[in-house]
């Protein structure tokens, strides 16, 4: 199927890169991709639900892919999130959106406080107000161990991959890694992401356990206010989202659905792509099938 690059205006104007696929009149679904990746974590995604009707617009979050980096480095949630309420606002009808973690950290803010009309579902991706301390560590820390040094080759950047998701050991081809990886003047290779973007997420952390109860606390206000429907897909072995954590969202949002995606971990998406293909065109039929198009 047939994909189209896209531009959209950001906070302040900043550029952000897109892909789009389906049709041009489908019904719009934003795509949100986790910190660290870009857009085209959401490729056999984004065609399979483009060729179920609808217009599945995946996007490089500010600072990541091929989006503009932010000159003064603003990349708080509220960043984020203001970004995709700007896109909302280009595009000819609120879309439904569908954000993996740091992208639904973002949608929970955007849906929740900012701008509640913008959205017409919201699906979130192993994420939640309430998240497991250990996982988060171990994804930031996975994030910020080479953000200085870089690796010599993709083939090396493969094996940190590798280890870091053991149980995709079958596919640590570095093949594909050329598209996640900048080479600088040096020689070697860098991820494809401003390192602002890390500094301001540790930076958050470090301020200690008050300022990371506060974006917790601030994400799980912003769920409570939600009014449109809303989606929960986890990974059966995600280390960052308990079924304690999913308790929990079930209470602020009583009719939120559900579904945990067994043999998945945190980066639900990429272990079992069918499943979750399943599970998210299931939910946009049930809300949105009748609107597939114009």
């Amino acid at each position: 199927m047939p994909t189209n690059d896209i531009k959209f205006g950001g906070l302040a104007g900043l550029e952000l890169i897109a892909s789009e696929f389906g049709p041009g009149d489908g019904f719009p679904v934003l795509l949100a991709h986790g910190g660290g990746q870009t857009r085209l974590a959401w490729t056999r995604v984004g065609r399979k639900i483009g060729a179920a009707g609808y217009r599945a617009i995946a996007i490089d979050l500010r600072g990541h892919g091929d989006s503009e980096w932010s000159a003064d480095g603003a990349y708080d949630i509220a960043d984020f999130a203001a970004d995709l309420v700007a896109i909302s606002d280009q595009l000819d009808r609120p879309p439904a959106l569908v954000g993996a973690s740091l992208g639904g950290m973002a949608g929970m803010i955007a849906a929740g406080e900012l701008a509640p009309d913008s959205f017409a579902s919201l699906t979130l991706v192993d994420v939640a107000p309430k998240m497991e301390e250990a996982g988060v560590s171990r994804v930031i820390g996975f994030m910020q161990a080479h953000i200085n040094d870089g690796f010599a080759s993709p083939e090396e950047a493969a094996k940190v991959i590798a280890d870091y998701l053991p149980h995709r050991r079958e596919r640590k081809s570095s093949g594909n890694l050329d598209r996640y990886l900048r080479k600088r003047d040096d020689g070697r290779y860098y991820w494809h992401w401003d390192p602002k973007f890390i500094e301001t997420l540790t930076k958050s952390r470090s301020d200690g356990n008050d300022a990371q109860e506060d974006v917790l606390k601030s994400l799980s206000k912003a769920v409570s206010k939600l009014t449109l429907p809303v989606n929960l897909i986890r990974g059966g072995s995600s280390d960052l989202v308990s079924e304690d954590a999913v308790a929990h969202l079930r209470e602020l949002v009583p009719d939120a659905q559900y579904t945990d995606i067994a043999g998945a971990g945190h980066m639900v998406v990429g272990d079992r792509n069918d499943a979750f293909c399943s599970a998210i065109l299931t939910f946009l039929d049930q809300v949105h099938g009748k609107k597939r198009a114009l």
